[in-house]
């Protein structure tokens, strides 16, 4: 689905986010990688790095080639077209998983925001930001 109208209003950005836990584990690796190797691997994200490529790749891919990695998570995207200057969500959001000692790496795409979040505190972060868009629809109904 293509979103015509990115959203600014916090308040609306809350309401509507939807957030969906991905059941695949996802994990991060620092890698030299050359374009066949980064097809091969299907990666989430490439980001280049000063040092090398920051690469969040399936951590099936990542066991399957021998590459060693750090932070299995499992991803939430937050299903609301969020403009890339809304100023606040992110902010409240990690504030509030925070609260809960929830470590969270957010990435920022065109259409969506998304959260990695360890393995072991996914359900949890989902239950969190279910309660917390539920407040925001009853709140400001």
């Amino acid at each position: 689905m293509i979103y015509k109208t990115p959203e600014t209003e916090l308040t609306l950005l809350l309401r509507h986010m939807s957030p969906e836990l991905s059941p695949e584990i996802y994990v991060y690796a620092s890698l030299d990688l050359n374009y066949q190797l980064a097809k091969e691997l299907n990666p989430l994200l490439i980001f280049r790095e000063i040092e090398r490529q920051t690469i969040i790749l399936p951590k099936i891919k990542a066991e399957y080639y021998g590459i060693d990695y750090t932070f299995p998570c499992n991803v939430i995207t937050l299903n609301v077209h969020s403009a890339l200057n809304a100023v606040g969500f992110l902010a409240l959001i990690l504030s509030r998983l925070a609260q809960n000692n929830i470590p969270v790496n957010a990435i920022s795409a065109y259409y969506h925001d998304h959260l990695l979040v360890p393995v072991d505190n996914a359900r949890h972060a989902l239950d969190i930001l279910q309660s917390l868009s539920e407040e925001f629809k009853i709140i400001n109904a």
